[in-house]
């Protein structure tokens, strides 16, 4: 499916709207529920026992069992919108495909898309998949830091600052903005390792543009040309030799062996 590429960033354009709707007939919870089981603010209740702080039908985990009256421990089991994630993963599997945005889909609607509905999914995240220019030159590259979650955390709170919409609560916003941080997170942790790899580390810096027809997970999607999938890499599982999510890997570079030494001191872009 071709890229809509003319999109505005901050728009919740008709097919967003069509998912906030899907969202909101399948995340509805009766307010009667609040009551009947007592849901509170806090962690914990008058006599110090921890409570409900919330209902959700995204998730359940599965630890105990009662056996004959008796709350007995058993073997874990999570659920994602009822489905048994051992189900899930076993099919991505057998298949050999890669799910992530099969699950994304699942946790954000409450059912598993269709062959039509996840190319259209897809591609909006692949629409998605770009940082604002000089986003990674001035947030990510002038501020390198050896904690990546900082990295994360700096990098969301900076892209505030990019959303003319930002502070619109609305559900077709919200889902929005999203679907934007699904797509980015991919790009923002690989692009910090960079970082960290080049000015705390003293290693090379490589950076690669994304493909926009390879998928989010760790790998090219089945329309991906088979040259591209012969060259692909792992971005999340070999960070050090790409530099951008949904890219294929270059050609390797000849460099020197580097000796035993220790790790070079911070090489502050901004230091005089």
């Amino acid at each position: 499916m071709p890229i809509d590429k003319t999109i505005d960033y901050s728009e919740a354009t008709p097919y967003i709207c069509e998912l906030s709707r899907k969202c909101i007939e399948n995340a509805y919870i009766d307010p009667a529920l609040y009551t009947k089981y007592d849901v509170k603010r806090g962690l914990r209740d008058l006599n110090g026992n921890g409570v409900l702080t919330g209902l959700t039908e995204i998730s359940d985990i599965v630890a105990f069992e009662m056996k004959d009256g008796v709350k007995t421990p058993c073997e874990g089991r999570l659920y994602y919108r009822g489905v048994n994630v051992r189900d899930i993963v076993r099919g991505f599997v057998t298949e050999k495909r890669f799910g992530f945005e099969e699950v994304v889909y699942l946790l954000l609607f409450g059912e598993l898309p269709k062959a039509p509905e996840l190319e259209k999914f897809r591609a909006q995240l692949s629409a998605y998949r770009a940082l604002p220019t000089n986003f990674v030159r001035d947030v990510i590259m002038k501020a390198p830091s050896a904690d990546m979650m900082n990295t994360l955390a700096r990098s969301v709170l900076t892209l505030y600052g990019y959303d003319a919409r930002a502070d619109d609560n609305s559900p077709e916003n919200v889902l929005r903005q999203c679907l934007q941080l699904i797509a980015l997170f991919p790009m923002l942790s690989v692009y910090g390792y960079q970082a960290y790899n080049h000015y705390v580390c003293g290693n090379s810096l490589v950076i690669h543009n994304p493909v926009p027809e390879l998928c989010t997970s760790c790998g090219p999607t089945p329309a991906t040309p088979r040259w591209r999938q012969a060259c692909w890499t792992s971005p999340l599982c070999c960070m050090p030799s790409t530099a951008a999510a949904t890219t294929p890997a270059s050609p390797r570079m000849w460099s020197p062996r580097r000796a035993q030494t220790p790790i070079p001191p911070l090489r502050r872009p901004w230091a005089a």
